[in-house]
């Protein structure tokens, strides 16, 4: 019988459905994703991607993760960056300690080197969040994370973030002006329009350009089968 604490982090893992059955048709949808972004940047370079939401919920953290996995499928090396200082979640998705990360790595108690770790997907390097600090908005906006964006840029084909929900906390919006472009993702019967609207205005008003949004939960029928993104 599992302990309470057991049984609290064994539901935070999450099920990664690009590694766990790549010939799905929600991988696909996946692979579809990447391929659009590829397709929207012929001339312009697309290297970091920040991915965000408008509230808790929307599935913002499992979409970057999948989409990381699908990038390091194509061959191209993809560093996957948990920027959510306050509430992290991709150490639990890759079954990581969080010892050392991001926030280590900001503070210049890690390198970036020591503190990225190999995950078991080829080409995957995976930056966990690290201890929770007190003041996460204002590391996220310092020079070193200018400096720690530019050194993994030299080193991966692909670099995606993970942040807080935009509406919530400003994390993502400072980080949406040093990042190539932002995704937004919405969640059917749970992101309110108005709710996402403002999401998207505030994306557009930060440097980096808004690449689009993606649809989480919509309900599959025969008629809009490739539109369906998992659960």
């Amino acid at each position: 019988m599992f302990s309470k604490k057991k049984q609290t982090a064994t539901n935070k893992m999450r099920h990664l459905i690009t590694k766990l059955n790549p010939r799905s048709p929600v991988s696909e949808q996946y692979r579809t994703i990447r391929t659009n972004l590829q397709f929207s940047s012929v001339d312009d370079d697309l290297q970091s991607i920040l991915i965000t939401s408008a509230g808790p919920g929307a599935g913002k953290s499992i979409t970057a993760a999948n989409l990381a996995v699908v990038y390091a499928q194509q061959g191209l090396k993809t560093l996957l960056i948990d920027a959510d200082l306050r509430k992290p979640t991709v150490h639990y998705t890759f079954r990581l300690n969080n010892l050392t990360g991001l926030s280590n790595v900001l503070v210049g108690s890690s390198t970036l080197e020591n503190a990225v770790e190999r995950v078991d997907v080829d080409y995957l390097d995976v930056l966990s969040c690290g201890p929770i600090p007190p003041n996460p908005a204002e590391l996220l906006a310092s020079k070193r994370m200018e400096e720690v964006l530019y050194q993994a840029s030299k080193l991966y084909d692909m670099v995606i973030f993970d942040t807080p929900p935009a509406l919530a906390v400003a994390d993502a919006k400072i980080l949406a002006n040093i990042v190539d472009g932002s995704l937004v993702v919405v969640r059917s019967k749970i992101t309110k329009i108005e709710e996402a609207e403002r999401t998207i205005e505030l994306i557009k008003d930060s440097k980096a350009r808004l690449l689009g949004t993606i649809l989480n939960d919509r309900e599959k029928t025969n008629s809009n089968y490739y539109y369906y993104y998992g659960s």
